[in-house]
């Protein structure tokens, strides 16, 4: 971990060739995953040793079927009104509850492959599979209430609030739908590179808006109402000689915090934006694909060589950055109270220090974990890709 001086920033898919390129992109080689030298520079980084400064408690944990498999989408948890809402590909959608992760309801799959997180909001939880269908249940019970279809595959949570459901399908269009009938209102769709990091994530909404982030690199604000684009401005450029050199997916759910809207970019740059008129604030050349973790005057991003960094959040400048976990093909980052909390290749969740990035606590979560931990009422969960989803908290 090395402290940073503070410069004056500057302001189709090819599933199986893209799933291959994450995977490279965290760890350099596919062979650095299994057969790991530690005097290999490829090789992801052994865990290192360090003082823990806080204790991290297991709360409880709980199966969701065999998880996401094979299909690289990086299923995580929704949380919303003390319940804990997961999806297993080929085995429904379940709630527990949040403290003691006693089980409320279970939703058998039925045929459909559901493999994106649930988005949960309004009352629903909706669930996208890879047959472009998109599943609304009751919260409270389970209950069928409503279902839709897209034109592609849906790996990305749904958005839920103000009447609305916004699906983002792996062609790159947002559907809205009517959160009460399931009535398609609008989509929009924009231009989609020829390759792109495997999977998406949600939609972010905001009073008449809809703010989404493109594989093309850019940002995107649309009127709720009818999908009109208002403002839209790039995160990264696309450029290089390749379609690979080229990717710039801003894949990770932006983050609205006040009126400011920030979004991080897989060419490791992140940007904050006056979410009311699309003007830029700052613009860094440190972030990742994955989402970003907010505090109290941080933002914290990991990007795809695995180091994690710690941004100023009222000028994007460095803080600090943490080295330790470099290509282990981490997780986005999730921020539980002065913690930021990450997870990697083998199942660890790392806790990093607000303040400095320094290493605090290290959790064995289970097998990979590639969503971002979720918080709520200082707990956090997670699941990983064999469909544990385990909650914990911070004495």
């Amino acid at each position: 971990m090395k402290s940073i001086p503070h410069p004056n920033p500057t302001s189709s898919r090819l599933a199986g060739l893209v799933l291959a390129t994450v995977l490279l992109a965290g760890c350099s080689t596919i062979g650095g995953w299994f057969d790991r030298d530690d005097n290999d520079a490829a090789a992801p980084a052994a865990l290192t040793e360090y003082a823990p400064t806080v204790t991290v408690t297991p709360l409880w944990s709980a199966g969701v079927g065999d998880g996401e498999g094979r299909t690289g989408t990086g299923q995580g948890p929704a949380i919303d009104g003390g319940r804990v809402y997961a999806a297993g590909l080929d085995a429904g959608v379940r709630a527990f509850d949040l403290q003691t992760g006693a089980p409320a309801w279970h939703v058998p799959a039925d045929g459909l492959r559901l493999a994106a997180s649930p988005g949960v909001g309004d009352g629903l939880v909706v669930v996208g599979g890879l047959d472009g269908v998109v599943l609304a249940l009751d919260a409270a019970t389970g209950t069928e209430r409503w279902r839709g279809k897209v034109g592609a595959e849906v790996t990305a949570p749904a958005a839920i609030a103000q009447g609305a459901v916004l699906v983002r399908s792996d062609d790159g269009r947002l559907t809205a739908f009517d959160a009460a009938s399931g009535e398609r209102r609008w989509f929009w769709a924009p231009q989609v590179p020829a390759l792109t990091v495997r999977g998406a994530d949600a939609p972010v909404l905001g009073p008449g808006y809809v703010f989404a982030g493109n594989d093309d690199g850019t940002l995107v604000a649309l009127a709720l109402q009818d999908g009109r684009v208002l403002w839209q401005l790039p995160v990264a450029q696309q450029e290089g000689r390749s379609e690979l050199e080229r990717m710039a997916d801003v894949d990770g759910m932006p983050v609205l915090d006040g009126t400011t809207l920030l979004a991080s970019s897989y060419r490791e740059q992140t940007v904050a934006v006056d979410a009311p008129s699309g003007r830029p604030l700052w613009n860094v050349d440190h972030g990742g694909a994955g989402r970003i973790g907010v505090g109290p005057d941080k933002v914290v991003v990991s990007d795809r060589r695995g180091i994690v960094w710690g941004l100023d959040k009222a000028s994007g400048s460095a803080i600090w950055q943490q080295d330790a976990l470099a290509r282990r093909n981490l997780s986005g980052v999730a921020v539980l109270g002065d913690h930021a909390v990450v997870g990697d290749f083998e199942g660890y969740l790392h806790w990093l220090r607000l303040e400095d990035g320094a290493l605090a606590a290290r959790v064995d979560a289970g097998e990979a974990i590639r969503s971002a931990p979720r918080v709520a009422d200082g707990i956090l969960v997670v699941q990983d890709i064999e469909g544990r989803v385990s909650a914990y908290q911070v004495q």
